[in-house]
């Protein structure tokens, strides 16, 4: 990958400076050559208006007095009629440029320049322009190269706790790297690790379940097969079956229910888990999207609040009432967490125009919406709800509430005595 991002950042490198080298070339070729035309000719018309002032005056005119008017690299030749031409410096042989000037007593002046002095001009030029491309050049590929060893490094770290995810280490590293999209998976995998080890914690704690269900029942189905194995007695062997039969019917019974919890969704993954981290999540992923859209989004209520459920569910649901507002709603979005009762609740509140009357008592319901979207993210967000045995409800409909209801874990309810709200965040 290091590789191919230098030799992409390489690439555009060099054809930028291929594309703009090339045009600047043909223009700085064409402004030099232009501008010793101009300075040939406008040398020429000086020299000139010099020869008629003299002419106008009657001084002498001769190549010793007018050699000091002209640049030493250049050719003139002064033609007077009636007179023998002057010439003025060495005539250069090959391409040159002419200028060439017709004064007002007759007279005419060509002035001549070698083609050598623009070619060394152009030269320069493409000296500079080609030392500038290989500083451009040597810089490209140092940027490269950090660029990619940016990129690269954190991509090897995300593949390693993705590997350790694989092999059964669900320990979040909690480590960023300062590249938006690179944090974003980091916090998948972290946010994956945690969900993953509360699955395991759970697969324990069925599997330690089972064992401590299955024993009793296997103990004595054990000793009643002692029983059986250990007399000759008729009767004592067919009592003893029949107990050890009841004893399957048991374990039967055991099996069956342990199976049943193990397909409900909501055994293996209702847990419980902290509401200020879900809440704390779903703002920190939001609010670069209300900062864009120039509106904020706030959480303010209780703290320390645990709830029964799937924190990813709770976390969905979160952000389909926080998109909500984003694309209906206006002004401040505010998460709010109370407590009612033996349930805990979330509120989400904005400044918008809120719910028309007539959807307010169909806002959940499939295919219905206030405006020209889907309508189908509240009707899911109300089913995961249900799904973790909780509750979605528009309390308000203007300004807009809805509110999720979650119960509330048995062994924090005590603690929850203390209703001083937490600042706004």
């Amino acid at each position: 990958m290091r590789r191919r991002l230098i030799n992409s950042t390489l690439a555009v490198v060099l054809v930028v400076i291929a594309v703009f080298g090339v045009s600047l070339v043909i223009v700085e070729t064409r402004t030099i050559s232009n501008s010793a035309q101009e300075s040939v000719e406008t040398e020429a018309v000086r020299l000139v208006s010099i020869v008629d002032s003299r002419l106008l005056g009657g001084d002498n005119i001769s190549a010793k007095v007018l050699s000091e008017q002209i640049d030493r690299t250049r050719y003139a030749r002064i033609e007077i009629p009636g007179r023998a031409p002057v010439e003025i410096g060495t005539r250069p042989t090959g391409s040159v440029i002419r200028g060439h000037a017709d004064g007002e007593e007759g007279e005419t002046v060509t002035v001549e320049e070698a083609r050598s002095s623009i070619n060394r001009e152009v030269g320069r030029t493409l000296l500079i322009i080609g030392a500038v491309a290989l500083l451009a050049v040597i810089a490209a590929v140092l940027l490269a190269v950090r660029q990619a060893n940016k990129l690269a490094s954190p991509l090897t770290d995300l593949a390693e706790t993705a590997e350790r995810l694989g092999s059964g280490d669900p320990r979040p590293r909690h480590k960023r790297y300062g590249v938006p999209e690179l944090d974003r998976v980091a916090d998948v995998l972290d946010s994956s690790a945690e969900r993953i080890a509360r699955m395991l914690t759970a697969e324990r704690r069925l599997a330690a379940d089972a064992s401590h269900q299955l024993r009793t029942p296997l103990t004595a189905l054990s000793m009643r097969l002692e029983e059986i194995s250990a007399t000759d007695d008729l009767d004592t062997v067919k009592e003893e079956a029949m107990v050890a039969l009841t004893q399957v019917e048991r374990l039967t019974d055991v099996v069956e229910r342990l199976l049943t919890n193990a397909r409900d969704p909501r055994t293996g993954s209702a847990v419980a888990f902290d509401l200020d981290e879900v809440v704390k999540q779903q703002i920190e992923e939001w609010r670069p999207a209300y900062r864009s859209a120039g509106r904020a989004i706030v959480c303010s209520g209780r703290q320390g609040m645990r709830a029964v459920g799937t924190p990813g569910a709770v976390a969905q649901v979160l952000a389909a009432l926080i998109e909500n507002s984003l694309m209906h709603g206006g002004g401040t979005v505010a998460l709010r967490t109370r407590v009612t009762g033996n349930q805990s609740v979330i509120e989400v509140t904005d400044e918008g125009p809120g719910v028309p009357a007539d959807l307010g008592a169909r806002i959940f319901e499939r295919s219905i919406s206030g405006r020209n979207s889907t309508g189908i993210g509240l009707a899911v967000a109300r089913d995961l709800a249900e799904a973790d045995g909780g509750r979605l409800e528009l309390l308000q409909q203007q300004p807009p509430v809805f509110a999720l209801f979650l119960s509330r874990e048995a062994g924090t309810r005590k603690a929850q005595k203390d209703d001083q709200d937490r600042p706004v965040r």
